[in-house]
């Protein structure tokens, strides 16, 4: 057939390129992290995650009116809280007047039509900095399923579209399904970080929120007991099965990169829409490599983006969405 076809006119200019490109990056991609603190006028930058910041509640407001603006609907919360108010239960996660809660209220009262999903962990509440209650060493499944169901239904009173659970509890599910279902939530979704690893890509993120597991006596050192083995494949789709079973209507694999072997995987198993995060250590790489004069920032921030679209990605979770959509 050669020279009859040649691939390559199809990639002869800008235009034509742009014309039969397969994969397109869009605003409505992105699902935008926010870490939220007490205070007023505070925005303060994370040091390990340049250009980002955790922002007190006054700034917040400014900050989804300008992501609005720019066409970006839907944000994640996550709040850091004192570590007077931590203890084993995440009792504070449960107080409805709480810094959630009202993150959530302020969130919605600044733009009613903003999606808000919200983190459903008890890590940012823990005096250990564990995703669950902590008993002679070993982390409880059952019991914190309840407590995740009660932050769940606390959330959804604060006026939360999702709860995004992702402790990576046996049962967790179904367990806040039930409990949504049970107090009159039945509109409220359940975005589940079905596929979670225990991976080395989060250490900037826990830095923002204080919420890495502490080094004493009885307390597991890492998370590997409940989040997954980065070595595994098929465990990913039969855990993300079992959430969607249970009630979950968007799926979630973190993180991105490194898994997008996964995130295919899952995509072509599931009828749900498949998110991803791409995480804080992604993020922290580039802006590194690129202060260094390494790389170009923008060409692989965008790469990266499309690869995770490419892969099967409904939903981008990411720090760069903001960077990505003003390049866009």
């Amino acid at each position: 057939m050669y020279p009859l076809i040649r691939n390559r006119r199809l990639r002869t200019s800008e235009a034509i390129r742009h014309l039969v490109r397969e994969t397109i990056i869009t605003p409505s991609d992105f699902l935008v992290p926010l870490f939220i603190v007490e205070g007023k006028g505070v925005k303060d930058e994370i040091a390990s995650m340049p250009n980002y910041y955790r922002m007190s509640l006054d700034v917040l407001e400014k900050e989804v009116k300008e992501l609005w603006q720019m066409g970006l609907c839907a944000v994640l919360l996550f709040v850091k809280v004192d570590d007077t108010l931590k203890d084993n239960k995440g009792t504070e996660a449960l107080n409805p007047d709480g810094l959630m809660q009202r993150a959530i209220k302020t969130v919605k009262n600044t733009c009613p039509e903003m999606l808000v999903m919200t983190d459903v962990a008890l890590d940012p509440f823990s005096s250990y900095g564990h995703d669950g209650i902590v008993t002679e060493g070993k982390i409880l499944n059952d019991e914190t399923c309840e407590i995740l169901s009660e932050m769940s239904v606390s959330h959804a009173s604060a006026g939360a579209d999702f709860v995004a659970p992702s402790d990576m509890m046996d049962g967790r599910i179904l367990t806040i399904r039930e409990a949504l279902e049970d107090e009159g939530f039945q509109d409220t979704g359940i975005m589940s970080y079905s596929a979670k690893y225990a991976s080395a890509f989060y250490g900037p993120f826990r830095d923002a929120l204080d919420s890495a597991p502490v080094d004493i006596k009885n307390v597991p050192k890492d998370k590997k007991t409940y989040q997954m083995d980065s070595a595994n494949r098929f465990e990913a789709i039969k855990e993300t099965q079992q959430d969607i079973d249970e009630g979950a209507d968007i799926v979630m694999v973190k993180p991105g990169l490194c898994y997008l072997d996964i995130v295919r995987e899952i995509k072509n198993e599931v009828d749900v829409p498949v998110a991803v995060y791409q995480v804080s250590g992604e993020y922290a790489m580039v802006k590194a490599a690129a202060e260094k004069g390494w790389l170009d920032h923008d060409s692989v921030m965008m790469e990266q983006l499309i690869a995770i679209k490419r892969a099967g990605a409904n939903i981008i979770a990411s720090y760069f969405a903001k960077d990505a959509v003003k390049l866009m």
